[in-house]
């Protein structure tokens, strides 16, 4: 079929000029649609590269380099798509096209590295940076970064090797996809049935989530359902006095990912940790731990684990006080826990001890933290900070009817950006949060584009258990926050080309903005104007934020090694050099969280069977630690606005949106710390946040 007749039958392939900001035509496209889309994106991707590789001109930085960052427009905006929906629209019908497609769509980038003639091209630019003195420094980046990109997929190898790197890397798409597929199942299909004499101990908001699950999935009168969903689980084991039920939540929690012999993970991970190594090892490097950190700032696996232990024996101190805490205090109230504390119990008698010591209710706070107060505030922390406005486009069609989206404009009232807030957990939606692209910034436009193709759409997603009033705990608005930093590292980059705009930084800075942004919820001058009781409107009382700041650095010894382990296995993991055929993942885990100490009665954050940072992507394999690498870079950077006195300090606030926000890749992220802080970051504010040493 020509691209004319599949463009007049497809709108993936339509013009989107028509459309609002260029926005997909959501409600026109269809599952059908994808798999002709995505051939003829790449198809037109390999014929751009190909221009570059037939042109008889001299190889320069325009008819190469920028070039090559224009190419494969179609399958960008095809893809940007097709991603999304991947994620928050995941039907079974779409499922089907992932599996077939996640293999050819790997092919397809490995093609891209290993064309003929093209990777040489590439040198000779490269080769010729010093005598090339007019190109600025971004450009300079985006010669060096091309070029690493092309070497560390393999432009170097001889045919052979291309061919095996490309096979890997086809079986790694697929089994990634599959191991998403299989946890979204889980998810999707989990339920614990309760009826209201069940939900003893649980708050008013969780009963209406509860209620509302119970609804969606056609239970009876009287029913509540409590899902796998974090917004409901978590609650649950933090507040439910059944201790049998939160036995039950907590083990379908931890083993998402194995619960059917059909959906085996840990048989898929085993796979795809064989298969790393042998990419780390055609690469030249002794394990995929290796591999991964040469392209990071912490730049060895040494260095990580470095970090990580530095904090793993402070974290581990807090923690075992914690639980000795909740151990005095079951003694004092009589009560006998068979067993001891044990990993369902953690959550309910911490905040039974955080009520008793800081005389603090999480569940007093949570109807002041409404899913309208909290997004209204981080809007205004927006407009204060960057000047950025959030204006209601109801009038645009998108996906699903949950989804707001907002035109935002600057304060010279330029649009930068269209925002998709996807709020509520729902079938067929990947857990967690996450912020993703349907279009990133760039300046680099081909001829013919259209004038909002170069700005970026922009999406946050999170999985908030939908009510009347839909009331978020203090985490979850954490965690609205920090999905909207990372939305401001899309919508106010301000890059000429597309390989360094928005969130194509290296993986240990990319926290860095979320992260930072997650401070200024807990400001008092933030939460007094905008967490408003959400029946009356009233202001958060004066007594009740004083109890939230004592209790902040509460129950962080927990948190702390809940993520801590997750990292230290991950890198433990990827430091193997030969998984026979005995390897066994879970013995694995026991073993060393045994050797290093695991407090008892607290289970890792995300188990292997369900860990998808590690197994449904590649971006953050070996590479969990980045959260806390950037913890160490964003406590040292919002202390630059705290030293002011003014936490929305007009010059801090620019330095933040020029070296954090805007400047994506176009520099190295140690030297964009350097340019904002004026030295090297200082990993003891961190380790002051989370109340592990004095503060300064």
């Amino acid at each position: 079929m020509s691209s004319s007749c599949l463009a007049s039958a497809n709108p993936l392939l339509e013009s989107w000029a028509s459309q609002p900001f260029s926005m997909p035509p959501f409600s026109k496209i269809h599952t059908e649609h994808y798999k002709p889309a995505l051939e003829e994106g790449m198809q037109a991707h390999m014929d751009d590269l190909s221009k570059i590789v037939d042109s008889a001109d001299a190889p320069s930085f325009e008819n190469v380099i920028a070039t090559y960052d224009r190419a494969g427009s179609l399958l960008s905006k095809v893809g940007g798509v097709y991603g999304n929906m991947g994620s928050s629209m995941n039907t079974e019908d779409l499922q089907a096209v992932q599996k077939e497609m996640s293999p050819i769509l790997s092919r397809h980038r490995s093609a891209t590295f290993t064309l003929p003639g093209l990777f040489g091209k590439i040198s000779k630019v490269h080769a010729q940076l010093d005598e090339l003195e007019d190109l600025t420094p971004e450009q300079r980046r985006l010669v060096e970064r091309i070029y690493l990109d092309f070497t560390r997929a393999g432009a170097l190898f001889d045919e052979d090797k291309q061919k095996e790197n490309a096979d890997i890397q086809a079986q790694l798409a697929s089994l990634t996809t599959e191991f998403n597929q299989n946890v979204l199942k889980d998810e999707e299909t989990y339920e614990l049935v309760l009826k209201k004499e069940d939900m003893t101990g649980c708050p008013d908001s969780l009963l209406e989530g509860a209620k509302n699950a119970a609804e969606e999935r056609n239970k009876e009168d009287g029913e509540y359902v409590v899902t796998l969903s974090r917004s409901l689980v978590e609650p649950f084991l933090t507040f439910s006095d059944r201790r049998d039920l939160r036995e039950i939540a907590f083990s379908a929690w931890t083993t998402r990912g194995e619960m059917h012999p059909d959906r085996d993970n840990l048989a898929i991970a085993k796979t795809m940790l064989k298969l790393r190594q042998k990419l780390a090892k055609l690469h030249g490097y002794s394990n995929f731990a290796q591999y991964q950190c040469a392209d990071r700032m912490a730049k060895t696996p040494e260095a990580v684990i470095e970090l990580l232990e530095n904090v793993w024996s402070k974290a581990k101190v807090s923690a075992n006080r914690e639980r000795e805490s909740m151990e005095e205090y079951v003694k004092e109230t009589g009560e006998e826990i068979e067993g001891g504390i044990q990993a369902w119990d953690w959550r309910y008698y911490a905040e039974k001890v955080r009520q008793a010591k800081y005389d603090f209710d999480e569940s007093l706070l949570k109807p002041y933290l409404s899913l309208e107060s909290v997004t209204g505030a981080v809007f205004e922390v927006s407009n204060k900070l960057f000047g950025l406005r959030y204006i209601p486009r109801p009038d645009i069609e998108v996906y699903h009817d949950s989804v707001n989206t907002y035109e935002v404009r600057n304060q010279d009232d330029k649009l930068v950006a269209v925002f998709l807030h996807d709020n509520y957990a729902r079938p067929f939606k990947s857990g967690g949060a996450w912020m993703s692209e349907y279009r990133s910034q760039t300046k680099n436009l081909n001829v013919g584009d259209g004038e909002f193709d170069g700005i970026p759409i922009v999406s946050n997603n999170n999985n908030f258990a939908k009510g009347t009033n839909t009331l978020l705990s203090f985490d979850d608005a954490t965690t609205l926050f920090h999905e909207m930093g990372h939305g401001h590292h899309g919508m106010l980059s301000d890059c000429t080309y597309s390989r360094l705009a928005s969130t194509s930084v290296l993986t240990d800075f990319v926290e860095l903005p979320s992260q930072l942004m997650e401070h200024w919820l807990e400001q008092p001058e933030v939460l007094k104007e905008y967490a408003r009781h959400y029946e009356t409107s009233e202001p958060v009382p004066q007594v009740l934020l004083d109890k939230l700041q004592a209790a902040k650095s509460f129950n962080q010894g927990f948190d702390t090694i809940e993520y801590t382990a997750c990292a230290l296995l991950d890198m433990l993991l990827h430091q193997v050099e030969d998984y026979d055929d005995d390897f066994d993942i879970t013995k694995f885990e026991k073993e060393q969280l045994k050797r290093v100490g695991m407090p008892q009665g607290i289970v890792m954050r995300h188990r292997p069977a369900h860990f998808a940072h590690l197994f449904a992507s590649n971006m953050y394999a070996a590479g969990y630690y980045v959260y806390l690498w950037a913890e160490v870079l964003d406590a040292d950077a919002f202390a630059a606005f705290t030293e002011t006195g003014d936490v929305f300090d007009a010059t801090i606030a620019a330095k933040a949106k020029e070296f954090i926000y805007s400047s994506g890749n176009t520099d190295a992220p140690d030297e964009l710390f350097r340019k904002f802080r004026g030295r090297d970051p200082d990993i003891s504010f961190m380790l002051a946040k989370k109340g592990l040493i004095a503060k300064k």
